[in-house]
């Protein structure tokens, strides 16, 4: 309906501009926005008062050639007005909104899908976590995000690809390898390490014993029984006894990376989320094809590089950095910085035109060093975007949960998954926008009351589904929608119905710009709302045939839009609950 009336506007424009009524160098953008008092029309334009200066007339004189040049061809405008300064309200036909139940029919499940994309190449990463442990809630709401980013670009014509970065290079690693090599050795009844870890818990000296040592208590304590697990597992793998003790490290190593990595990913199959690539930090340093090394070259071909105090620094100063950044240390060993500038470059290589990244808050002060090494690079830094992730409060009986007695220090995602259900997990996640502190509390996203958010909602599609289950138990045939008498469809609630799927294609499209997936969330809640109480008011299926027959066409229309947006949210439309 929008889109009509912005066609109204902007021929009336040209059509001012052909009787010299208008100059327009050129026609200027068209505000049209929903006025927020009903007695000021369904939809207000301010474009009179934004052409009043370059065409020196006074705003309402502007809007009063608009409205005379104005043909509504289709029919659709119960009147228009000119109001205050210079706005223009436009009154649409109750008539005219019914015809948004046709098209919602028309187009199922592609209602609301739209080309604004124009097939751009978009990357999104997120997660990244380190293979070292279990997916935390952290994660998860990080997971939700950026996977309902990415389904709902594609929705809106993007060509989206969705990658995950494994950190599986540097001193994390490394402390994994060690804490399950450490712990082998103890389980094994190595007296030196059992004396050293038991040091660690101390905060003492552990001489004569490898400095991994330290970082592999940290380790396991992090971990849990995470690390106990492996060791214990790799202890009865014929294999692992045969080898030397530097080749067990090295073993602890590689087989604990790919058993955290197909942790990972089952965890995030169970939540609903894959990705078309899965990027292994290594592949930077790979020697046939270093890329950390050919990125900091091309930085040096640009002049940008220069050394001091035996360091390599990039001059991100020259690109509104507030200080210059290392990108090889004075010991010759590249910097997490470095890796990220060739990384980043390697998307843009790839042929990515945006690359959006999700992070956690506390990484809010490594943007502005990105996006000027992104402009060193040579690219536009509005190309790349950073979506932030703030912590989750996880609650019961409004007290925060205790830690995870396998994992030591936090609670993983499949933990909450397993008590609380995914489609619960996931659009709980996605309550408040993602850079806002969330309170995820399990009693009450596991209630099946109107408090709980997520049932409100799927509760409003499996009613719906139940309307037509009693529909055939009654025998009740459904003519076509062009064959049923819409008009019939004139209650205020009806209406406001309407009127609400009639902006879901809009949604979509300004969610998917400002990349906002959490808009997804707020919408289906008002249109649970709405459908509720439609539902306790009225009957949909009564003697009157009429009636019944438009009344389930619109249940039809809110069923398929309430099943879409949840589809976008990674959330299932139950048929029952």
């Amino acid at each position: 309906m929008k889109n009509k009336i912005l066609r109204i506007i902007h021929n009336a424009l040209m059509k001012a501009k052909e009787r010299g009524e208008l100059s327009l160098p050129e026609v200027p953008p068209v505000a049209l926005e929903v006025p927020k008092e009903e007695g000021h029309g369904d939809f207000a334009t301010t474009v009179a008062l934004s052409l009043a200066k370059p065409e020196k007339k006074p705003p309402r004189k502007i809007a009063e050639i608009i409205k005379g040049a104005m043909e509504d061809s289709d029919v659709i405008l119960e009147k228009t007005e000119i109001a205050g300064p210079g706005y223009i309200n436009f009154f649409i036909k109750d008539s005219a909104w019914l015809s948004v139940l046709s098209e919602i029919e028309g187009r199922g499940a592609d209602y609301g899908r739209s080309n604004i994309g124009n097939g751009k190449p978009v990357q999104v990463e997120f997660v990244s976590a380190n293979p070292t442990g279990p997916l935390h809630i952290g994660h998860g709401r990080g997971a939700a995000v950026g996977d309902s980013l990415a389904r709902l670009l594609s929705f809106a014509g993007y060509d989206v690809k969705r990658e995950f970065y494994i950190n599986d290079f540097g001193s994390q690693v490394e402390n994994l390898a060690s804490s399950i090599y450490f712990k082998y050795r103890e389980l094994s009844g190595d007296e030196e390490a059992a004396k050293a870890m038991s040091a660690e818990a101390a905060d003492e000296e552990a001489p004569g014993v490898e400095d991994a040592v330290n970082h592999a208590y940290w380790a396991c304590h992090y971990l849990g029984g995470y690390v106990k697990d492996l060791a214990q597992e790799f202890m009865a793998r014929p294999e692992f006894e045969k080898l030397s003790e530097d080749d067990k490290k090295t073993y602890c190593r590689e087989e604990g990376i790919k058993m955290m990595l197909r942790q990972i990913e089952e965890t995030l199959a169970k939540f609903g989320v894959s990705f078309d690539e899965w990027y292994s930090e290594r592949k930077l340093y790979d020697p046939k094809n270093n890329l950390v090394r050919a990125a900091i070259d091309e930085l040096r071909e640009k002049g940008l590089v220069f050394e001091e105090g035996g360091a390599v620094w990039l001059m991100t100063t020259r690109f509104g950095d507030d200080k210059d950044r290392v990108l090889i240390r004075n010991n010759g060993q590249t910097t997490y910085f470095a890796s990220d500038i060739a990384y980043h470059r390697d998307k843009f290589l790839r042929g990515f035109k945006e690359i959006i990244d999700v992070w956690g808050a506390d990484h809010h002060g490594y943007i502005p060093r990105m996006k000027a090494a992104i402009q060193a690079l040579g690219h536009n830094p509005d190309e790349f975007n950073v979506l932030l992730v703030q912590l989750v409060n996880l609650m019961r009986e409004g007290q925060p949960v205790k830690m995870s007695k396998r994992a030591g220090t936090f609670v993983t995602l499949e933990e909450v998954m397993d008590e609380v259900g995914t489609d619960a997990c996931r659009f709980t996640f996605m309550l408040r926008r993602p850079d806002s502190h969330l309170d995820f509390d399990l009693d009450l996203v596991k209630s099946q009351s109107s408090e709980n958010p997520v049932y409100y909602v799927q509760y409003a599609h499996a009613r719906l589904s139940s309307v037509f289950r009693q529909a055939a138990e009654k025998g009740i045939a459904f003519p076509p929608i062009e064959e049923v008498n819409l008009s019939r469809l004139l209650l205020p609630e009806e209406l406001a119905i309407i009127k609400r799927l009639s902006a879901f294609p809009e949604l979509v499209e300004k969610a998917a710009e400002a990349k906002e997936p959490h808009r997804i969330t707020y919408y289906l809640q008002e249109l649970a709302g709405e459908l509720h109480s439609y539902y306790f008011r009225h009957k949909f299926i009564s003697d009157d045939l009429e009636l019944t027959y438009a009344r389930m066409h619109l249940v039809q229309a809110v069923r398929q839009v309430i099943a879409t947006a949840l589809g976008l949210l990674g959330v299932g439309a139950p048929e029952s609950m």
